[in-house]
């Protein structure tokens, strides 16, 4: 798998609103109304996260999930970081909103 080039990287990030880039890695703090909600997320995000078999960064503090994603076996970010980004993003929205 191929690392994404920057112009490729700059479409990705324009087309997932919220996410940057840091670290070399896409990056997103979502807050949720509250723990369970956060905790739902991690949740339901993992069947997609393990269907896909690429496994992102993340942490959980009450409300907060920040997730960090980068493919290792490439050293970078790839077509997988922007495929879960929006499977992420996707199950987010539904929390969020």
């Amino acid at each position: 798998m191929a690392k994404l080039n920057n112009t490729e990287l700059q479409a990705a990030l324009d087309s997932l609103p919220g996410w940057t880039l840091e670290n070399g890695k896409f990056h997103r703090e979502y807050a949720f109304v509250d723990f369970v909600h956060a905790f739902g997320f991690m949740a339901t995000s993992a069947i997609a996260i393990e269907a896909l078999e690429h496994h992102p960064e993340w942490s959980n503090v009450w409300n907060k999930v920040v997730v960090d994603l980068t493919t290792h076996d490439a050293g970078g970010i790839t077509s997988k970081d922007v495929l879960l980004a929006n499977k992420l993003e996707a199950i987010a929205q539904k929390l969020l909103g």
